[in-house]
């Protein structure tokens, strides 16, 4: 959901040598990327640019970014977030370890880089090919996160009940996104991740009056 530059959220182990110049090479491009989207636009944007800008070459580019929208989209956030939700207490309700670890990633994104999440989640509103790509990279994320779901409830992976689940958390946090740039960043994003996760939990209900 959000930009990722602190590893990790809490007191996990620390990444290897090799796995934080890999994080530190896909951060130097993404920063790149936004700062050349900020200046002239998405669309003017090309690989050769963002190549330069962070001093790569453009096959280094697509070596960590298969396309210019996966640059936008893909952060260090999901097997981290998974990892979280692993380390949670076992007898902590499953909605309550979510609501803990999304809240602490969403506070982490904002203080860090709060103006690249917004930009991000603006480009996701105003440009159809990220939020095409977006559609299509969310199965990547939700297989991770059906690995905790069932891990969690004890039931198999590809169990339809954890697949339905997973897949209606995964298409809430991507609406929270949607939602929030939409509305011009109004909201508070944490009490939107609250709203989404309470729909979640309990349904919606009908509206009186």
């Amino acid at each position: 959901m959000t930009p990722a530059r602190s590893f990790p959220l809490s007191d996990s182990p620390q990444l290897g040598l090799r796995e934080r110049k890999k994080i530190k090479t896909r951060i130097a491009i993404r920063d790149a990327t936004y700062a050349l989207i900020k200046e002239q636009g998405y669309d003017a944007t090309t690989v050769e640019q963002i190549a330069e800008r962070a001093e790569v070459s453009p096959s280094t580019v697509f070596r960590y970014f298969p396309t210019k929208e996966d640059i936008v989209l893909t952060d260090e956030y999901d097997p981290i977030l998974v990892a979280e939700l692993r380390d949670r207490p076992v007898g902590e309700p499953w909605m309550e370890s979510l609501r803990y670890v999304m809240r602490k990633a969403i506070e982490v994104g904002l203080a860090e880089d709060g103006e690249a999440t917004r930009l991000r989640s603006h480009l996701m509103v105003q440009v159809p090919a990220v939020r095409s790509r977006m559609l299509e990279s969310m199965s990547v994320t939700g297989r991770m996160l059906a690995e905790a779901v069932a891990e969690r409830t004890g039931r198999p992976e590809d169990d339809l009940e954890v697949r339905v689940y997973t897949k209606c958390l995964i298409g809430g946090l991507a609406e929270i996104s949607l939602y929030w740039a939409e509305n011009d960043f109004q909201d508070d994003l944490s009490d939107l991740l609250d709203r989404a996760l309470t729909v979640i939990e309990h349904g919606l209900p009908i509206k009186k009056g």
